[in-house]
């Protein structure tokens, strides 16, 4: 044997993947203590092979750690997904009509005034020859300036560009209105036509259109926002409401759900104030400058418009159902305007408190009634009203067969036919039942 070789010893075999996942800190010791018992030159040697063995144990574990380390990062990097199926469809519903909604910015010459100091004793000071430090700000215009003065939000409901909002967003006849889209693009804007019953209004935005043989948009068309049918919606509903919160934060999305359906409220804002029937309640966030955004559903379907909310509470909105929007979408596309039937009459509703108090007969129905001022007639001259004989003091309880109460009113029922239809109205009369047939005509603006 020579002297450079070494004896064959026979070593226990040995898990050290198991020894030292339980005491992975101690393998130093382990090694001092398995060359003490050694004691020779083998020990030393059984030592340095257990050193060896478990460099390699630990530069593995270092791999098999940056793996996984590195493993985990890929999976952070990953796209996030949805925990809940309605969480999905909220997404989905937002990525679908994002593109539609708008901002409205609204602009007007202003006078431009700027400040200077006049001295109002001039005349003394040449006549006494004596000069006075006292002078006085004056203020004049130089010119005028174009200034936002205002802002809101709507949808696009047209590939050539129609798009629906709120009355009180385009009031000012003599502002100027500027559409921003979703993808960064501005186009003036021109008010098609404005209701005169709810807060609706149109506008118009032109882009760069091609149209087919077939009459189909093919290039530069708008997307359009899908609409949905707001007669069965249900309390309890989810709903997502998309606006340019305070003018400042475009397309802001908040969820909450249809917390009651067919309100009265009375709003303001504009310059306008108006009482609106039959409006959707929702706790989604509508804040400033989301007037005129639709509210959606889960299918990302428009269901209503953002119109009010309640200022002496927390989250309570207001939107105009769809289906009262559509027929304004219609009438414009058609005819280029807006209008309603006309009856001509000043009324209240009755309800037992009314019948009550004026000493009536029946507790539905309207009372026609002068208003508090001169010139509030209760027939409006040269309306149906007037040419067909209705009095003040008459009680219409049905028009054409549809009986009135303050769920149902007048202003509902009549909204349902067009100027120039033919109705029936059930008329009382000193304790007499009167049947009036009656021609609508046109609501003036």
């Amino acid at each position: 044997m020579s002297i450079y070789e070494l004896p064959k010893l026979k070593m226990p075999k040995v898990d050290l993947k198991r020894v030292f996942e339980k005491t992975p800190g101690n393998f130093l010791i382990l090694v001092v203590l398995l060359g003490l018992m050694a004691g020779t030159l083998a020990g030393l040697i059984t030592g340095a092979y257990f050193y060896s063995q478990i460099k390699k144990y630990l530069a593995e574990a270092d791999l098999i750690a940056s793996d996984k380390i590195i493993e985990k990062e890929r999976v952070i990097e990953k796209d996030y997904t949805p925990q809940t199926s309605q969480e999905m469809k909220i997404i989905k519903a937002v990525e679908k009509v994002s593109p539609a909604v708008v901002s409205i910015i609204v602009t007007k010459d202003l006078p431009i005034v700027v400040e200077y100091f006049e001295n109002p004793l001039e005349e003394f000071e040449q006549f006494f020859g004596k000069q006075f430090d006292f002078k006085v700000p004056r203020y004049r215009q130089e010119g005028v300036e174009k200034r936002q003065i205002g802002g809101g939000t709507g949808f696009i409901v047209s590939e050539d560009g129609m798009i629906l909002t709120n009355r009180h967003v385009v009031l000012d006849e003599d502002a100027d209105y500027t559409v921003l889209t979703n993808d960064g693009r501005d186009f003036p804007a021109k008010v098609l036509a404005i209701d005169p019953v709810q807060d609706l209004a149109v506008l118009k935005i032109d882009g760069n259109l091609e149209i087919d043989q077939n009459g189909q948009f093919e290039k530069d068309s708008f997307i359009v926002a899908g609409l949905g049918d707001s007669s069965q919606l249900q309390i309890g509903q989810t709903v997502i409401a998309i606006g340019n919160a305070l003018g400042e934060f475009r397309n802001t999305v908040s969820v909450g759900v249809i917390s009651g359906l067919g309100r009265t409220v009375t709003a303001s804002g504009g310059g306008l104030v108006e009482t609106i029937e039959d409006v959707i309640q929702t706790d989604a966030a509508i804040n400033l400058g989301n007037s005129g955004g639709p509210l959606l559903n889960l299918k990302g379907e428009v269901i209503g418009i953002n119109t009010a909310m309640a200022m002496e509470a927390e989250n309570i909105g207001f939107a105009i159902p769809i289906n009262k929007a559509k027929r304004d979408v219609e009438q414009v596309r058609e005819t280029g305007k807006i209008v309603y039937p006309f009856l001509g009459v000043r009324y209240i509703l009755i309800n037992k408190e009314i019948q009550e108090k004026e000493g009536l007969p029946i507790d539905y129905g309207i009372l026609i009634i002068s208003g508090d001022k001169t010139n509030e007639e209760a027939i409006f001259p040269g309306s149906t009203a007037e040419k067909i004989g209705l009095q003040e003091g008459d009680i219409i309880a049905e028009f054409n067969g549809e009986k009135i109460t303050t769920d149902n009113s007048l202003a509902k029922i009549i909204q349902k036919h067009a100027p120039g239809d033919k109705v029936n109205l059930k008329v009382l009369r000193d304790g007499k039942e009167l049947i009036f047939e009656a021609l609508l005509g046109e609501m003036e603006k």
